[in-house]
Parts: C-alpha cells; sequence; structure tokens
C-alpha cells in the first residue's frame, strides 16, 4: 500500500514540474491528480503531521490571519506544513501535503496550517480532521457561486454537529452568523473589537446578517465596526453577542501603513503595532492571536509574531515601480544620440478588493490619507472573481469623491468601473479606461505629481532613495491581482516567488 502511494506521489511530482516549467506556478494541478490517483491521499498524508492540522475559513482576510498564525507558529518553534500561496481548495491543499511528504510514510513538518475557501471547509474537514477550526466571517461574496450567506452558514453548522467535541474552536463574537455556530458548542474562544471609538455612525447599506437566526427579528447594534461585525442584540428574543475571551482595545489606524492596538488574552495584555493598515487587519491579527492562544502558546510570543508579520502579496503589499521618463504626448522626439534621463521609480501599493464588505474597508484606510490619490483600479468577471459585478455599486466609492487625481481603469470590466467611479462623484476627465493591464499601469505610473502636491508628503513614504512621487494605488479583484503580479514578475519588479 504504501509503496502504490509513493508511486502515485512520485507521478503528481512530475505533474507539478512539468507545470512550473511551462509557467504554471503549480499550486493546484499536482494535488488534483493526485486525488485522481489516491481519493484518499489527503487524509492519509494528513494523518502523518505529528500534532495534527489547523484549519482557517472566512469570506474576507483568510490568506492574511494564516500567515500571522504562520509567524507566531513558526517563532514558537512548529515546523509547520502551510498552503502559504493561498491555494485553499482541496487541489491546493493536496499539493501542499505533497510538497511535504518524504519517503516511508515521513513529512517535512509537525503542524498543518491551512486556509481553506467557505466551500470545502467540510470536505476537509473530514478528511484532516483538524484539531482546531478558526472561522473570521461571512460576507456577502461571489453570490453566483457561494449563495446566500446562509447556505454557507448551514454547511458550517452540520460541520460542527458532526464534529462538537473534537476540536477547539474559535470563533469571531462580532459576526451574528460566526457566533451563532457556536451556541450550542463546548469550549469555544471568542474574539472580538472592544473599542467604542471604532463605531460607525449607522450601519452601511452594504451590511449583510441583520437579522436573528433564532427568531427572524432585527438585530439592534450598539455599537458597528465593519460591514455587520460590531456589538449586537435581539430585542426580540435576547440572544446577544457571546463575550469574547481575546480582545482589540485602543486601536490606532495609521492611513495606509500601520495598526496598533492592545491584546487582551486570559493571559493578560500586549501592545501590538502592526505593519499592516485598516481595521481589517486589526481583525486578522485579533482572529490570528484567538487561534494561537487556543494553542497554547504564551503571550509574548503572539505578540512578536504580529509584530513580525509583513502584508502578503496583494493584501496591502508595497512593490517598487520603475517610470520611464519618457517625452509627454504631444512634445517633440528626441534627437539622435539624445540621452534619455535615468528612470524614476514609485510605490505602488496593492489592495485587493473582492466584495463589498472588503473594498469598503480599502476605500475607509485610503480616506485616512490625506491629499489626492492616483488609483489603478483593476475590476475581473472571472470565475474566481465571480461572474456578476454589480457589488461595486455596493462598494463606497463615494469616500474618495473629491478626493482623486486620476483613476485609470482595467481590467474585462474596465467601463463598468469608470462608470461606478463617475456616479461615485468623480470627474470623468480624471478617469482613464485602458482594458489593457500592461498599458493600464504603465499610463498610471507615469503620471507621477510631485509630493509636494501633498500636504503630509512625509507620511506616504519613508524610503532615502530621493524619489519625490505620490504612491499609486492599486485597487483589483482576486484574477486581476494574479494578473498585476504576473506583469510585475515579468518586468522585475516583484519576486517569483510567493510571500
Amino acid at each position: 500500500m504504501a509503496d502504490t502511494l509513493a508511486a502515485k506521489l512520485a507521478l503528481a511530482r512530475g505533474v507539478g514540474a512539468i507545470s512550473r516549467l511551462r509557467g504554471g506556478g503549480g499550486t493546484s494541478a499536482p494535488g488534483k491528480l493526485l486525488m485522481r490517483l489516491a481519493p484518499d491521499a489527503i487524509g492519509e498524508l494528513g494523518a502523518r503531521l505529528a500534532r495534527g492540522s489547523v484549519l482557517i475559513s472566512a469570506t474576507n482576510g483568510k490568506t492574511t490571519t494564516a500567515a500571522m498564525v504562520a509567524g507566531i507558529l513558526e517563532r514558537a518553534g512548529v515546523p509547520l506544513v502551510h498552503n502559504q500561496t493561498g491555494a485553499n481548495m482541496a487541489g491546493g491543499i493536496a499539493t501542499t501535503l505533497l510538497d511535504a511528504a518524504r519517503p516511508r510514510g515521513a513529512i517535512a513538518g509537525e503542524l498543518g496550517l491551512f486556509e481553506v475557501d467557505e466551500l470545502w471547509l467540510a470536505q476537509l474537514a473530514a478528511e484532516l480532521h483538524p484539531r482546531a477550526l478558526l472561522l473570521c466571517n461571512l460576507f456577502r461574496d461571489q453570490l453566483d457561486r457561494y449563495g446566500e450567506l446562509d447556505t454557507i452558514a448551514e454547511r458550517w453548522e452540520q460541520l460542527l454537529r458532526d464534529g462538537a467535541g473534537e476540536r477547539k474552536l474559535v470563533l469571531n463574537a462580532d459576526d451574528p452568523l460566526i457566533a451563532d455556530l457556536g451556541r450550542e458548542q463546548t469550549g469555544v474562544l471568542y474574539f472580538g473589537m472592544d473599542d467604542d471609538s471604532l463605531a460607525l455612525a449607522g450601519m452601511a447599506h452594504a451590511a449583510d446578517a441583520k437579522h436573528c437566526r433564532r427568531c427572524g427579528a432585527p438585530y439592534a447594534f450598539d455599537a458597528i465596526y465593519l460591514g455587520h461585525l460590531g456589538h449586537y442584540h435581539c430585542e426580540s428574543c435576547g440572544q446577544a453577542r457571546p463575550l469574547p475571551a481575546v480582545t482589540a482595545t485602543s486601536v490606532r489606524l495609521e492611513g495606509v501603513r500601520a495598526s496598533r492596538f492592545t491584546l487582551g488574552t486570559p493571559a493578560g495584555h500586549a501592545e501590538i503595532s502592526l505593519a499592516l493598515p485598516g481595521l481589517y487587519n486589526v481583525y486578522n491579527a485579533l482572529a490570528a492571536a484567538a487561534l494561537a492562544t487556543a494553542l497554547a502558546v504564551p503571550l509574548e510570543t503572539i505578540a512578536a509574531g504580529l509584530s513580525a508579520t509583513r502584508a502578503a502579496f496583494g493584501r496591502a503589499e508595497t512593490v517598487t515601480v520603475s517610470v520611464p521618463a519618457l517625452p509627454a504626448d504631444g512634445a517633440r522626439p528626441l534627437g539622435a544620440g539624445a540621452v534619455l534621463p535615468a528612470p524614476a521609480t514609485r510605490e505602488l501599493r496593492i489592495l485587493l478588493v473582492k466584495n463589498p464588505a472588503g473594498a469598503n474597508e480599502v476605500l475607509r484606510t485610503l480616506a485616512l490619507e490625506p491629499g489626492e490619490h492616483d488609483l489603478l483600479g483593476v475590476l475581473n468577471d472571472h470565475i474566481a472573481d465571480g461572474r456578476d459585478v454589480s457589488w461595486i455599486w455596493d462598494a463606497d466609492f463615494e469616500l474618495l469623491a473629491g478626493r482623486v487625481r486620476r483613476a485609470t481603469c482595467s481590467g474585462t470590466r474596465a467601463a463598468d468601473l469608470a462608470a461606478r467611479l463617475k456616479y461615485a462623484g468623480i470627474d470623468p476627465a480624471r478617469i482613464d479606461v485602458r482594458e489593457d493591464l500592461a498599458d493600464a499601469l504603465r499610463v498610471a505610473a507615469a503620471s507621477r505629481p510631485a509630493r509636494e502636491e501633498h500636504p503630509d508628503a512625509a507620511r506616504h513614504d519613508d524610503r532615502d532613495d530621493g524619489d519625490t512621487a505620490a504612491p499609486l494605488f492599486a485597487l483589483p479583484t482576486y484574477t486581476a491581482m494574479l494578473a498585476l503580479r504576473e506583469l510585475l514578475v515579468e518586468r522585475g519588479e516583484a519576486s517569483s516567488a510567493w510571500s
């Protein structure tokens, strides 16, 4: 049996090698083949992990949260098998285990750390029998694939009912749908925000999960932090937000660069400094801290791991791009033998947007930055993005009205994004549609406002390289982010290794 599996592992690895030679990432194809050759491979390989597995699932923030947990556990000296590329369906998990598998039943790691797609969670949990589950949030996303939120919540509820008492459960107390999953479970560890200074004036029109799942009455929200996340209670049946054991207080949001908060756990408190922006990343860090707490990691190790976290690609990452100093349109051509000035550089800050809740938090973070902004919006409608792009009308681009110097729109639905920005109050004369991504990046990056145009220029760049251009903010959907990454690798401006 072991020899048979070894042969199948070798064949699947060969497929991965060929895929990479052809320019593919090889993140899922080897695993898909392995599952066809050995349907029980995920379970068999997962059983080799001496400390078992933990699974993380959510609509928003899975990759960043998993990266934070990885940083904490590695600092704690735990060897991991982790799908850090973000391939989070069965094929990606199988590929990750395949890459870690070693001869004679060994595996290069002790604990499996896997972010998992919402629809694949039940199946992969049944195969891996995780020692802990972290469920962070459920937002409306890709309705053509996932259906309504209650569809996923019901699947997750059945999963927990089938595996009651067999695993640690870490849940977001601030998300009513997530919190409800733990009502009949024992030993649940809840996490949540406890900082009224962050509360919004009212619930956004794009918010989800507004009604009590027990009786159907509308929730009364005492504080709303992000989408439908907050403090809530049902005035009809009395159901209320559970009391979290892991909390964030004294939150300070520092524009697009950083955030700080006080982490509270049963073991005490610690000051956390994140090199990641936005309240959404504070929630990601809080979730990671809660999972680490459930795994008995010391508080000081959790704090050190979070403070060392850096952005994963496309999720608040900064890339330096070159900007050739070419003549402006209509200028006289350079004469023979003329020497072009040395290329300038500019910061490109990549902020993934893929649904209303996530987009609104990115826009809210951008609104904290002073001055006018240059945007590169890339809207795709591929399968992995969701064919229906009407969600952009629930994203509050109005937050940036009067704050956009130039907006370059690209992607398969570039014109739709341009129309949305126009109706958000952005001057159409400042909007440029360039469907080709390479062309869009070239044009958007070349339009370099001097940093003097920004009243608080020092906040935009701490590099000492003489560059005086304000940053370009890229807002891509999921497949657009991957395409942008490939383009930057091709230009030599990003690493070919996933981070």
